[in-house]
């Protein structure tokens, strides 16, 4: 890295498994170059997968999307086209799309931001990493990684409900108990939504301290 920029390849980004879009795997970009401006991830995957999970952004965010490499067939709305490499597609926050590769190699960049607000970001993309780490058997420096995105959003509830998620399915029931009360307290209607049915709290479930969460 010289003064002032970074230049880097694609290649040089691993991919990493993510639970939570299907059969994607994140290509952490925002998290290499240490974005604060805007979110900026890719993501890779087989032909005939899913490289776009479906979703609307009901939050406000608005994204654009370079397919980079290969082919990918998008549905933005009630429209449905062929996106070969160098298609831009810009989805409004509202707007339902979902992308699948067409070609093997495939490579979509999404960039993103909420209109009118200062990005912040809520580190979903290292909580993909550290779980992926910590699957692979690097559970302490997964664990390191989870901690940090929670110590840089005191305020959120979503950080330390992942950090129980992480405790509970790597062996530590008490600390994961204890994230959960914290991100309970936060926003204890979001925690609820989660608790019934995210299956990486059931080391928890026979535990009464879940089922007073759960009350």
């Amino acid at each position: 890295m010289s003064s002032g920029y970074e230049i880097l390849s694609l290649d040089d980004l691993p991919a990493y498994e993510s639970p939570s879009h299907g059969d994607a795997r994140l290509m952490p970009l925002r998290t290499r170059l240490g974005l604060r401006a805007f979110g900026a991830n890719a993501w890779t995957t087989e032909a005939g997968k899913q490289i776009v999970p479906t979703h609307e952004e009901d939050s406000g965010h608005e994204e654009l999307y370079v397919v980079v490499r290969g082919r990918a067939r998008f549905t933005v709305g009630e429209q449905t086209f062929d996106a070969p490499a160098g298609t831009l597609v810009h989805a409004r926050a509202g707007t339902m799309r979902e992308a699948f590769a067409e070609e093997a190699g495939t490579i979509v960049l999404a960039v993103g931001a909420t209109p009118g607000e200062a990005f912040e970001a809520q580190g979903w993309d290292d909580v993909v990493v550290a779980f992926a780490e910590a699957t692979a058997g690097n559970v302490d420096r997964g664990r390191a990684t989870m901690r940090e995105v929670a110590a840089r959003n005191p305020d959120h509830w979503g950080p330390e409900y992942n950090l129980a998620c992480f405790e509970a399915r790597f062996g530590e029931r008490e600390r994961a108990v204890e994230h959960l009360r914290a991100a309970a307290e936060r926003n204890p209607d979001e925690v609820q939504g989660y608790l019934r049915h995210d299956s990486d709290l059931d080391s928890l479930r026979d535990d009464p301290r879940f089922q007073e969460l759960l009350a």
